[in-house]
């Protein structure tokens, strides 16, 4: 269960301030340290502030990874709400260079994602917040599936609702996953399966009845 320290009067400077916390807080969180086992003494010293400093601007830790991963997820978001299946050039391709996006930008951020999902884990509010992005995805994508349904370039028999959790909250996993068991050379190819399983397996997926069935036995 998360505290909540009533906040004194924000110092002047307050946004030279809180970045100078965020910024602590993103090295110990790189140095290795699980977030639940870094103190607050250990950001008052790392960032060379007082605890009444402190919580001028943060009421605690855990509106500390909240506000800490807040650019990250809205920079996410916006990369799925700016993806238009209709842009004229083959869906799988671009989807691949999308995913390769997605998954470089966790790369460079993933100690504070791990940081923010081992928060999330025990903390109603922060899983709120860790799943937003997520649900955001799953929006865009279903109002995309929709409107290609209505054009005629995916299959009508497709349930768009339930294809788009199945890619974007699977895919959310599966990115997860990758990240934790890959160093990085595995990436091209990884972002390449993504992008060609969610374009062919939903956006452009054949209709039933042209699926071919395999030989009886």
């Amino acid at each position: 269960m998360a505290s909540f320290t009533r906040r004194a009067k924000a110092d002047p400077g307050t946004p030279a301030v809180e970045s100078r916390i965020l910024a602590a807080t993103e090295r110990l969180i790189e140095r290795g340290e699980r977030y639940t086992e870094i103190s607050v003494q250990q950001i008052l010293t790392e960032a060379g502030v007082s605890r009444a400093t402190f919580y001028a601007h943060f009421r605690d830790k855990t509106d500390l990874i909240v506000r800490l991963t807040a650019d990250l997820r809205q920079r996410l978001l916006e990369m799925a709400q700016g993806w238009d299946p209709a842009a004229g050039e083959d869906g799988a391709d671009r989807y691949t260079r999308f995913f390769a996006d997605v998954i470089a930008l966790h790369r460079r951020k993933g100690f504070v994602l791990a940081a923010l999902r081992e928060v999330a884990s025990y903390d109603q509010t922060v899983r709120g917040f860790y799943t937003a992005d997520l649900e955001g995805f799953d929006q865009a994508v279903l109002r995309t599936l929709v409107e290609q349904q209505q054009s005629g370039k995916t299959p009508a028999d497709l349930d768009a609702a339930a294809a788009s959790r199945v890619i974007v909250w699977g895919g959310g996993q599966a990115i997860a996953r990758h990240i934790e068991v890959d160093n990085g050379d595995g990436d091209a190819a990884f972002a390449r399966e993504l992008g060609h399983i969610w374009w062919y397996g939903a956006y452009r997926r054949p209709p039933a009845n042209n699926l071919i069935e395999e030989p009886k036995k």
